[in-house]
């Protein structure tokens, strides 16, 4: 597959087979994502790689503490709510993806249901942690770094022909993933990746979100006319 048609084509998948992903693979698709840039070449990055037991026990986990109410506990700064266009934006691929599964907006079982398969990791057969250097936390070039190498990942995992969606809600209680993962004191853990073979069934599958046109992105200065 060429870049060009990986990066036009590819979509947050919502919705997995339950066909396993191999080992073989994930580590082929790590090593395309492991060639993204980064500052100084610090490569501030580390991946734990979830997938059969572990994997439930951290959808279990997630899905108890969220039904019982306890608050999200992340390990980033939390943005708070969006404002404004971000809101829009935001609001918008709701929309789409709502319409797509025929939920309507009074629908609050179902709605529901949707936010909590965020916190399944959607149910994929693969979840993909993504940390980084706790020396490096307040250093805010690590963080776009390690999201440089995320993008890299869904895109190499596209490449393949599997699906992904880069899933915040899935370790929205980060407490429940480092014990499970058994993830080092000195790591970071900053959002996880949904992995697997996308079900064609799926409709929300088929939800492309909108994007600005290039003369609202960016600005072209000394340029011929």
């Amino acid at each position: 597959m060429k870049l060009d048609q990986a990066i036009q084509e590819r979509r947050s998948i919502r919705g997995f087979t339950d066909q396993p992903v191999s080992r073989d693979i994930l580590e082929e698709v790590i090593a395309l994502a492991n060639r993204a840039p980064s500052s100084m070449n610090t490569q501030p990055w580390h991946l734990h790689v979830l997938t059969g037991e572990p994997l439930e026990k951290v959808r279990q986990g997630n899905t108890e503490r969220m039904l019982g109410g306890v608050p999200p506990s992340r390990e980033i700064e939390d943005h708070g709510a969006y404002q404004g266009e971000h809101r829009k934006r935001q609001v918008e691929i709701a929309v789409q993806l709502f319409e797509a599964m025929g939920i309507a907006r009074d629908d609050a079982g179902r709605r529901q249901d949707w936010v909590m398969r965020g916190f399944r990791q959607f149910d994929a057969p693969v979840s993909v942690v993504v940390c980084f250097d706790r020396e490096l936390l307040n250093n805010t070039i690590a963080h776009f770094d390690t999201g440089a190498m995320t993008y890299g990942l869904v895109l190499a995992a596209w490449s393949r022909g599997l699906g992904a969606v880069i899933n915040g809600q899935g370790i929205m209680q980060s407490p429940v993933v480092r014990e499970v993962a058994n993830i080092p004191d000195d790591q970071v853990i900053l959002t996880c990746v949904a992995l697997g073979w996308p079900d064609d069934d799926f409709v929300a599958n088929s939800v492309v979100s909108r994007r600005r046109p290039v003369s609202n992105t960016a600005r072209f200065l000394g340029f011929a006319e």
